[in-house]
Formats: structure tokens, sequence, C-alpha cells
């Protein structure tokens, strides 16, 4: 899932590019892990600093115009460029695992539980 271009402006300027592992939760679903790239993706030499979120969970329907809420809880590793598609793949892979080991530990699994990803029922989140 990338988030809009207002959005990723809207990230404090001074978070450090790279990936990083949290928890995401779509609409009033529930939370899921997540893997999250803060940056530029030099494999592709992407000209506009992007925020993708790769929650790790099948979907059954795609989520589009749905909201996205996330909570970063830790750093994996810094954003770099591969030799190859297999390599950032194998990165990727990586990069998944050392998340799903990360959330399982318990300062990190408390926070899926919280209030931040509850919204009362008949509320929205304002834009």
């Amino acid at each position: 899932a990338n988030f809009s271009e207002q959005v990723v402006e809207s990230f404090p300027s001074d978070i450090s590019t790279g990936i990083y592992y949290g928890w995401a939760c779509v609409g009033n679903g529930d939370v899921h892990k997540m893997v999250l790239s803060i940056g530029w993706n030099p494999f592709y030499k992407n000209v506009k600093k992007s925020v993708e979120t790769h929650i790790i969970h099948s979907f059954k329907d795609d989520f589009y115009g749905e909201i996205l809420s996330i909570v970063i809880t830790g750093y994996i590793r810094s954003e770099k460029t591969f030799s190859s598609l297999e390599a950032l793949i194998l990165a990727i892979q990586e990069d998944i695992e050392e998340a799903k080991r990360q959330l399982d530990l318990p300062e990190h699994l408390k926070l899926k539980e919280d209030i931040f990803f509850h919204l009362p029922e008949g509320k929205t989140v304002n834009h």
C-alpha cells in the first residue's frame, strides 16, 4: 500500500529513510504485522520520496480508498540499491522475517492492541 504524496510530505522530515516494521490496520479491520519502506527506492531510481507499506497478511479484496493506520515500532536497515531484482526480492523476504520476529516480542506485541487502532463505532478519522 503506497501512501499519497500529501501523506508522504506530512511525515517528519527528520525520519531516516530505510526499512521499518510495525503494525497496520485497514479501516476498522484487524491489526496486522507490516514492513514499511521510507525513501527513494534506489533500485527503481525514484525521483520522489515514497512511503510504502507491506502488510503481512493476504486480503481477499483490494482496499483502495480505505483508511490505513500504521504504528512504526522499529528499524531494520538503511535504504540501498540492489544488483538485481532477485537480490531485492530476497532482501524484502529477509525484512519480512525480521519484522515477524521483532513484532512477536512482548514490547512490540502490546502495541497491536493500542486504542489508536480502534475507532469508536460510528466515528470516522478526520483527514
